[in-house]
């Protein structure tokens, strides 16, 4: 399956709650969420009919791979790595996509979306410990650092993000300087954290059938 080309919007209003698909914009009052738009579709002003277990936990599992913009694969390949790490599956599975390097980028406020960090790092915009990276699932450890080139045009498209980005909070995890286009990964992130907006024991369970 290709990658999803349509309104972002669509899968917000799908899913009921906010994937934060679309930047800064997510965190206006236009919002579709926030103005009560119903579910797309012919049917979506329908009273929602009960959900079996399958149904919630699939659903569960849809919000939280649209939110990190990976594909079913991707997303199957991080679950596998997850299990295979000690502690709680569930929450491996939220610390690995939150340390995926665009997330990071987005997180540090370098790229005003995820997929806009996706692209910013697929034209090698940025360098990991001060080597070029251009692979956006990368997952970073604590004490790497994140660096925008020093080139014009990677520094304007920065600097018009790190503008766009006031409305966000920046996570403890990180610690980002602006004027020096540098951030640093400072801790895994706790759940609390994440603040993730699904029910991850319900993809474990998923997986699990």
């Amino acid at each position: 399956m290709g990658r999803y080309t349509g309104p972002s919007c669509r899968l917000c209003r799908r899913a009921g709650a906010k994937l934060f698909l679309k930047g800064a914009r997510c965190y206006m009052s236009k919002c579709a969420i926030d103005q009560g738009h119903p579910a797309p579709g012919v049917h979506g002003m329908r009273r929602s009919r009960k959900v079996s277990e399958y149904g919630h936990q699939l659903r569960e599992k849809q919000k939280l791979r649209q939110q990190y913009g990976l594909q079913e694969g991707q997303f199957r390949r991080f679950y596998e790595q997850a299990l295979r790490t000690k502690g709680v599956t569930g929450e491996n599975l939220l610390q690995r996509l939150e340390l995926r390097l665009d997330n990071v980028i987005y997180r540090m406020g370098l790229a005003v979306s995820r997929q806009n960090a996706r692209q910013f790092v697929l034209h090698k915009h940025v360098a990991v410990n001060g080597r070029t990276a251009n692979v956006p699932s990368i997952v970073l450890r604590v004490g790497d650092v994140v660096t925008v080139r020093d080139r014009p045009r990677s520094r304007d498209q920065a600097t018009r993000a790190i503008e766009a980005a006031t409305a966000r909070q920046m996570p403890a995890w990180i610690t980002v300087d602006p004027k020096a286009f540098r951030g640093e990964v400072l801790s895994i992130p706790t759940r609390e954290e994440i603040a993730p907006v699904v029910e991850e024991q319900a993809i474990v369970e998923l997986y699990s059938r």
